[in-house]
This record gives C-alpha cells, structure tokens and sequence, in this order.
C-alpha cells in the first residue's frame, strides 16, 4: 500500500520504465513500456473502428441524419479529425501532401494522446495495490515491477525515440520521393537556385550543407526530447504533490498537520492533473504539427503556393464532399 500512496522518497520511481515481472523475450526482459504500447494500440484501433463505423454515411432512406455520427465520441472524433486537417495540416502542407500522409499524421497523434492519457491514470499503483489487499507478494529488484500494463511510456526516452525515428523515415521517405537524390542533395545545399546560381555563393554551400544534414537528425530528436521531457517534468510534479502526505506521516507531524497538508497537495495534484490532460493534447499534437512542417520542408517549392490557399480549398473540398 505505501507504493500506492507515494510514500517513496524517489518520485522518478514511479517513472523508469520497468521489466515486467516474469515476462522475458530472448533472455531480454519485457518492459511496462512495450506491453502498454501494445495494449494501446489495440484498444486505440477498436475504438476507432467503431468510431469510423459510427460516422460512416447510412444509406439514402436515412435523408439528413445519415450525415450525423452516431454517439458523441464519433462526432468528438469527427470534429478533431476535420479541425487538425482543414486548419492545422492543409494550410502547411497543401491538399496534396495532407490527403497523402493524413492517416499517418492522425494515427501519430491518437496514438501519443493515448499514451499521455494512459500515463496519467495510475494503473500500476492501483495493481499494486490491489496486490497487497490480496496478500500477493513478489521478490521485486529495483529494476521490475508486478504491474502488467500502464505507466508512463511517453515517460521513457526510447519510446519517444522510437517515434521520433518513424517520423524521421517518413520525412526522408518524402524528400526522395518528391525531390529523387539530386534534388534531395540539393535541398541539403541550400536549394537549386543556389546551387546553381552565382559562383559566389558557393562559399556558403558547405556550411549550409553541414548544418542542413546535421538536421536531419536535430529535428526528430527534438521531437522525441520534448515529449520525454515534458511527460517526465509533469509526472514528477504530479507524484511530488501526492508524496507530502506521506512525507508528513513519516515525519511525525500532528493529525491536524497531516491532514492539512494532505488537503492541499490533494487539492493542488487535482489542479495539475487537469494540467497535464491538457499537456497529453498538447504535446501530441506538436509532434504530429512538426511533423507535418517537416514533411512539408522536403516538397517542391511550388507545394508553398498551393499551402497559401490550402485552407480556402480544403473548406470547399469538405463542403463538396458532405453534400454529396
């Protein structure tokens, strides 16, 4: 029970990701991380199944209502989905491009929120301590934990590394599709024009080639550093918080004192945590925004004057296509 209450003294032990115990896989041990991305996964691609089943358009006997999602998380679906591609990635990356990689950019981003959100529900304490009211107990290294699904794996360096390296693939992905080898080379240059412009400006190419090729690499990590970093920051806060009242019991204070404080760090860990949801959005969406810009950089320079009306264009296409 005391690991349900937060009573250790290292908040940042609640946020290493873990071996999970007893699971093992090529004499590797099974971290929390890989059983929560998977489990992630699969309750994602149910509910979003069902969801795409619930906004798809019925049949003509229905009249208007066939337009209308059944249940309101197919219509909070629907509304997000049309938001983040009518307002947020048309305007940046062009029709083209957005119909292209929308269900990439969209699965990214549910997928994080997923992770964020799961991160914030304390599964692990609650198995924890639904273990100890059982009398349940395990020989558990430092290192491992009894719990079989949840924590934070947004939390844990490899997996937002893990994601920051498919949008990396992607990312290049376009840039040799749009652009093929030669083009590709040149954007790391500084672009055609001056590559092949005045002999001058050929002093320049090398830095620019240096520092364009270094960020490469710069942009996903950047990526995968702030989502660590901030779900890291925000889980320390939110564990400290719950941890005063156990800190107090353990310092010999007063009932009075104790509940005191207990009361105001329960009160400021509810404020937080209303925080944190909206961080979990926040940052899920910044990764898939970035992502989006920088799959947009590796277009041809013509994609920019078809961003500039994107959202004109984008409003007429969703407007067309929902009368039809």
């Amino acid at each position: 029970m005391s690991v349900f209450l937060a009573s250790e003294s290292d908040p940042i032990a609640h946020i290493v990701d873990k071996g999970v115990l007893g699971f093992s896989l090529f004499d590797q041990p099974v971290m929390l991380s890989m059983i929560t991305l998977i489990g992630c996964a699969i309750v994602l691609y149910l509910l979003m199944h069902k969801a795409a089943k619930s906004i798809a358009t019925g049949p003509v006997a229905m009249g208007n209502r066939r337009f209308i999602p059944i249940g309101s998380f197919a219509a909070l679906v629907e509304v997000v989905i049309v938001y983040l591609r009518n307002e947020m990635l048309i305007p940046v990356m062009g029709e083209r491009l957005t119909k292209r990689y929308l269900s990439f950019l969209l699965s990214m981003f549910f997928f994080i929120l997923a992770l964020n959100v799961v991160g914030l529900i304390p599964f692990v304490d609650i198995q924890d301590a639904i273990y100890g009211l059982m009398g349940k107990k395990f020989d558990i290294a430092e290192h491992e934990t009894s719990a079989i699904f949840g924590g934070a794996a947004t939390a844990s360096i490899s997996v937002t590394g893990g994601l920051a390296l498919v949008s990396f693939i992607v990312i290049q992905f376009q840039g040799f599709r749009e652009l093929g080898v030669k083009g590709w080379l040149e954007h790391l240059c500084g672009g055609h024009e001056l590559v092949h412009g005045s002999i001058f400006l050929w002093l320049v190419v090398p830095i620019i080639f240096v520092v364009e090729f270094f960020g490469l690499f710069v942009k996903p990590a950047a990526l995968a550093i702030r989502l660590f970093a901030n779900m890291v920051a925000g889980h320390t806060l939110l564990i400290t918080l719950t941890m005063f009242g156990a800190m107090a019991i353990k310092a010999g204070l007063g009932t009075f004192a104790v509940g005191g404080i207990t009361i105001v760090s329960g009160i400021g860990a509810i404020l937080i945590t209303f925080l944190e949801v909206f961080v979990a959005v926040l940052q899920a969406f910044i990764f898939m925004f970035l992502t989006a810009v920088f799959i947009s950089l590796m277009a041809h320079e013509e994609e920019e004057g078809h961003s500039e009306h994107g959202t004109d264009d984008g409003h007429a296409a969703s407007v067309t296509t929902a009368a039809h």
